[in-house]
C-alpha cells in the first residue's frame, strides 16, 4: 500500500510539473493594439533604415526582382502632440513602379493618425484614429476623400509592422496577437504572431547578431502564406524576413549603416 500511494504521489508530481511547464512554455497571447501596454514604443530608434527587398519565383529560376527601400523615422509635433513620421520611399529598375509613403502615430502608443500612399500618379490618403478612418478631403488629389470605415476597436497600420514588431517584448514563449489594418483595404483583423526560437545571424556588415525569430502564417484569397522575421534581442532591430506565398519567395535584408545614402537632403 505504501508504495501505491508513493507512485501516485509522484505521478501527482510530474502532473504538475508538465501543467506548470506547459505554461511557461505556452503563455497565454498578448493582445496588442494601442493602449494595450503591451508595445513600447522607447524601443523604436529615430534615423534612416534601408532595405534590400528581393522576390523569387521558383517557376522562373533565372530571374529574381529588386526592390530598395528607404524609411526615414523622426519625431515631430503635430497639433501639438509627439508623433512618430515616417517616410518611406520605394524603388525598383522601373520608375513606374516607384512608390512614396507618409505614416504618423502617436509617440505615445503608435495609435495611427495619418496615412498616405503615392504612386502611378495616384494618391490614397487618410485621416486615422482610434473610432476609424476616413478619406483626408483637404489632401488635394486624393483619391479616397469619401472613403469611411468604423472601428469596434484601435488598430495598428499593418504598413508599419518592421516598426511594430521592433516595439514588442519579445522572449521564448512569447505569443503576440496584434489589431493590424491595411488602409483602404479590408477590416481590420487579429494575427497572431509566435517567438518560435532565437538564432545568432550573420549581417551584411559581418556582425554576428543573436535573433530573435518571429512567425506568422495564414490564408489569403484562398491561398496559404507563412512569414518569418528576425529581431535583435538587444537593440529590438529589424534586421530580416522571409516570405512564402502561392509559390512565391520574398525577402527582406537590413542593410548596414554604411551603405551610401542616395536620398540625403530628398527626404
Amino acid at each position: 500500500m505504501e508504495k501505491i500511494t508513493h507512485w501516485i504521489l509522484m505521478i501527482i508530481h510530474l502532473l504538475i510539473l508538465l501543467l506548470t511547464t506547459g505554461n511557461i512554455l505556452f503563455a497565454q497571447a498578448d493582445t496588442v493594439y494601442p493602449g494595450s501596454q503591451h508595445l513600447h514604443t522607447g524601443f523604436l530608434k529615430p534615423g534612416l533604415t534601408q532595405y534590400l527587398v528581393f522576390h523569387q519565383f521558383p517557376q522562373h529560376n533565372k530571374m529574381l526582382l529588386f526592390q530598395y527601400w528607404v524609411r526615414d523615422i523622426s519625431i515631430e509635433k503635430k497639433n501639438g502632440i509627439e508623433v512618430f513620421t515616417i517616410r518611406e520611399h520605394w524603388y525598383t529598375a522601373d520608375s513606374n513602379e516607384y512608390r512614396t509613403f507618409l505614416s504618423v502615430g502617436s509617440l505615445k502608443d503608435f495609435t495611427p493618425l495619418y496615412h498616405s500612399a503615392t504612386g502611378s500618379g495616384k494618391m490614397a490618403a487618410y485621416n486615422w484614429g482610434n473610432t476609424g478612418i476616413e478619406g483626408a478631403d483637404t489632401v488635394n488629389g486624393n483619391t479616397k476623400k469619401d472613403f469611411h470605415l468604423a472601428f469596434d476597436r484601435p488598430n495598428f497600420n499593418w504598413h508599419l509592422d518592421i516598426e511594430t514588431f521592433e516595439m514588442l517584448p519579445l522572449a521564448i514563449g512569447k505569443t503576440f496577437v496584434i489589431n493590424f489594418y491595411d488602409a483602404g483595404l479590408t477590416p481590420p483583423a487579429y494575427v497572431t504572431y509566435k517567438v518560435t526560437g532565437s538564432e545568432t545571424l550573420r549581417t551584411l556588415d559581418n556582425r554576428q547578431v543573436a535573433c530573435w525569430k518571429l512567425s506568422t502564417s495564414g490564408s489569403y484569397n484562398g491561398k496559404s502564406y507563412t512569414q518569418t522575421f528576425w529581431i535583435s534581442q538587444k537593440e529590438h532591430e529589424f534586421l530580416k524576413e522571409e516570405d512564402a506565398f502561392d509559390g512565391r519567395l520574398r525577402y527582406k535584408v537590413k542593410l548596414p549603416g554604411l551603405t551610401p545614402d542616395i536620398l540625403r537632403g530628398h527626404l
